[in-house]
């Protein structure tokens, strides 16, 4: 009996490890007590699966947890956010969840891209914008890139799947820290086949930059040929399905 949880890392929670992040929600699940199916061997450990690492200092509208829970767990499924939520830390609340079916494709698979806003330290607006149209205008943007402890050469531009200057902070839901408006990006970027991170975008565009507060807003898969979330939030800013080639297309 497998649950996908969607849930929020916002504030303070954001300076947790990814590892950290596991074990809270294993002791919020536990004080609320729900049960949680484990795995066998000398050492059982909760079965719980998270989707696409978030970088420590990073804040996020929606992250996903995949929950394979006790046959005897003995609750409604739909109360579970509702349950464990009071369990976690100021800035983590449990959203929706959803039942998985047999089979269905693990987070780590199924997401393509990611939808970020981010600050950008060390510039004004007007080199920002100049930054943007020339990168949108490149044939390929190698940087270098470190990827389990190995230097290697990155084209970021395949991975730029949209990049646009934003003036407007003002739409973001309650909660979430207001950000700079004169040096902020909207950006997708695609984690398959290969996966661009924030930082890497911004050193892309130039090495003198780097990221001041950075948020994740959407994680993006394609389901029957149309780009959606795992779990959409229209009160949250998440718009559901959208057409095929918008998930494709290389913004211009």
């Amino acid at each position: 009996m497998k649950q996908r949880v969607r849930f929020t890392k916002l504030g303070k929670i954001r300076f947790l490890s990814h590892r950290d992040l596991a074990r809270v929600w294993e002791r919020g699940l536990r004080r609320a007590g729900v049960r949680v199916a484990y795995s066998e061997g000398f050492s059982p450990r909760p079965r719980l699966s998270f989707g696409l690492a978030l970088s420590t200092g990073y804040e996020s509208l929606g992250e996903y947890l995949d929950i394979d829970l006790h046959p005897d767990a003995g609750i409604d499924l739909a109360d579970l956010p509702a349950l464990v939520t009071p369990s976690l830390p100021h800035g983590m609340t449990a959203q929706l969840s959803v039942p998985l079916e047999p089979g269905t494709e693990s987070l780590q698979a199924a997401v393509t891209s990611s939808s970020w806003r981010l600050e950008v330290v060390g510039t004004d607006p007007s080199a920002l914008d100049e930054a943007v149209a020339r990168a949108l205008a490149a044939d390929s943007l190698e940087i270098v890139v470190e990827r389990k402890g190995t230097e290697t050469i990155l084209d970021a531009r395949p991975a730029i799947l949209s990049l646009a200057v934003s003036h407007d902070a003002t739409d973001l839901p309650p909660g979430v820290a207001q950000l700079r408006t004169s040096t902020l990006l909207n950006a997708e970027l695609a984690t398959q086949p290969r996966s661009l991170r924030p930082a890497e975008l911004l050193r892309a565009l130039d090495v003198t930059w780097h990221e001041g507060r950075v948020l994740r807003t959407h994680q993006w898969t394609l389901v029957d040929g149309a780009r959606c979330e795992p779990i959409p939030l229209g009160d949250l800013g998440a718009s559901g399905a959208t057409s095929t080639p918008h998930a494709g297309a290389r913004a211009s």
